[in-house]
C-alpha cells in the first residue's frame, strides 16, 4: 500500500466517520424536521458514491445501491420517501468500501493520471478524491450545526484519522 493512498484513506475515512457520527447522533424529532436532516445525509452519501464511481462516471450509467434512487441528479429532485437512519448508516459503509476499493485498486500514480470524466467534470481521480472529501466535510459541518441548534448539545467530536482498517 502506497503511503499517499494510506493517508488519503485515513483522511477521507475520517470525513466519512464524522458524517456517520452526525447521522448516528441525530434524534428522531430532528431526522425529518423542516431542515431535512435525513435528506442532507442522503445527498452527501449519494454524491460521495457517484464521485467514487471512476468506472461509470456518466450520470446515465450510475446506479446507487437499493433502496436509493437517482433523484439527486434531477433539479429539485427528492426521493419518494424519507430514508431511515439505518439505511443511511449502511450507505456510509457502502461508500467506505468503495473508497477502500479505489485506493487499493489504483496506485497513487494511477490516481494522478486516470480521469473522472462526466457530463460536468473532467478531473484526475486524485483531484476528485479531494473534491469529494471537501463535499463530505462541508455537509457534515452543516449536519453538526443542525445538531447543535436542534439539541443544544455538543456535536460529535472531530475525527483526526479513521480507525477503520484499510
Amino acid at each position: 500500500m502506497e503511503s499517499l493512498n494510506l493517508q488519503l484513506w485515513q483522511q477521507f475515512g475520517a470525513a466519512i466517520d464524522m458524517l456517520e457520527n452526525a447521522l448516528t447522533a441525530c434524534p428522531g424529532n430532528l431526522w425529518q424536521n423542516d431542515a431535512n436532516f435525513w435528506y442532507l445525509g442522503f445527498h452527501t452519501l449519494f454524491w460521495t458514491d457517484y464521485y467514487l464511481s471512476d468506472e461509470t462516471p456518466m450520470e446515465k450509467d450510475f446506479m446507487p445501491p437499493a433502496p436509493f434512487t437517482k433523484t439527486d441528479f434531477e433539479e429539485d429532485g427528492m426521493p419518494e420517501r424519507i430514508y431511515e437512519k439505518q439505511e443511511l448508516l449502511a450507505y456510509c459503509q457502502y461508500v467506505r468500501g468503495k473508497l477502500r476499493d479505489q485506493l487499493t485498486r489504483c496506485t497513487f500514480g494511477e490516481l494522478s493520471t486516470k480521469r473522472f470524466i462526466s457530463e460536468f467534470k473532467d478531473y484526475s481521480l486524485f483531484e476528485m478524491l479531494l473534491y469529494n472529501m471537501r463535499h463530505v466535510q462541508h455537509h457534515t459541518a452543516q449536519l453538526n450545526l443542525l445538531l447543535r441548534q436542534g439539541t443544544h448539545e455538543a456535536a460529535p467530536r472531530w475525527v483526526s484519522q479513521t480507525a477503520a482498517p484499510f
